[in-house]
This record gives C-alpha cells, sequence and structure tokens, in this order.
C-alpha cells in the first residue's frame, strides 16, 4: 500500500504550482492552513541546500471536526499534507497524504469510511492538476 498519490506538474513554476495546487483543494473543500517551506527553514536552521520543497496543510473542516469527535488524538494525523517539489525546472511533483493508510495505525473502525472519502477527495485534487 502506497502512503500517497502524485503528478508531475510540467512546464510550470513553482509558484505558479503552489497557487494551481491550492486552487485545486479549495475545489474539494479544503483550506491550507500552514505552508511550510522546507527549503528555506533547512537553509536557515543548517545551511543545508535542498531543492524546491514545500508542505501546504490541507484541511477540510467538516472531516476534520468529524476525526476529532470520533477519536480525539486524531489531531497527529492532521492536517492532510500535500508535498510540492520541484524534481528540475519546470518540472513540479505534487504528492498528497493517503490518509486511509495512515487511519491503519490508529485502529478505529469509525474513521475508516471517512478516510477513504478525504482519500478520494484528494486522489481528486491530484488528477484535476
Amino acid at each position: 500500500m502506497s502512503y500517497y498519490s502524485s503528478t508531475i506538474l510540467s512546464e510550470t513554476t513553482f509558484e505558479a504550482a503552489l497557487e494551481t495546487v491550492t486552487t485545486a483543494l479549495a475545489k474539494e473543500g479544503f483550506g491550507v492552513i500552514s505552508e511550510i517551506d522546507v527549503s528555506a527553514t533547512l537553509k536557515k536552521k543548517i545551511n543545508a541546500d535542498l531543492k524546491k520543497y514545500t508542505i501546504l496543510g490541507a484541511c477540510n473542516p467538516g472531516y476534520a471536526y468529524h476525526a476529532i469527535q470520533t477519536e480525539d488524538k486524531i489531531g497527529v494525523f492532521l492536517p492532510c499534507n500535500v508535498v510540492v517539489v520541484e524534481q528540475s525546472p519546470g518540472s513540479i511533483e505534487v504528492a498528497a497524504v493517503d490518509p486511509v493508510a495512515s487511519m491503519v495505525s490508529v485502529g478505529n473502525s469509525e474513521l475508516d469510511e471517512m478516510s477513504k472519502q478525504v482519500r478520494e477527495k484528494l486522489q481528486k485534487v491530484i488528477q484535476s492538476l
């Protein structure tokens, strides 16, 4: 079982890809509640050079609320992370977590159907790019 789904965006800039992904997430009911520029953070903290790499923390409020009501420690798995990585100039990979793979370790069957629904929405985002 893979823990993510992904696609490659060609002939685009990294910044344009971030906007495109954010828009696609919104169409499926997700807001971006955090944005971590991993490459800038690693440069600042340990002077390491890394290709452009940003983690978007995507949250669908309805699903998040239901998940927290069902399993109050589920926040350790929230939000759903979407990674945007510049593999080479003009070639941007977008990868989204598979919530079903994450929820397996929780062992709460009440979350099974919801995690499948969230996976479907995130896969729609990836497929729409």
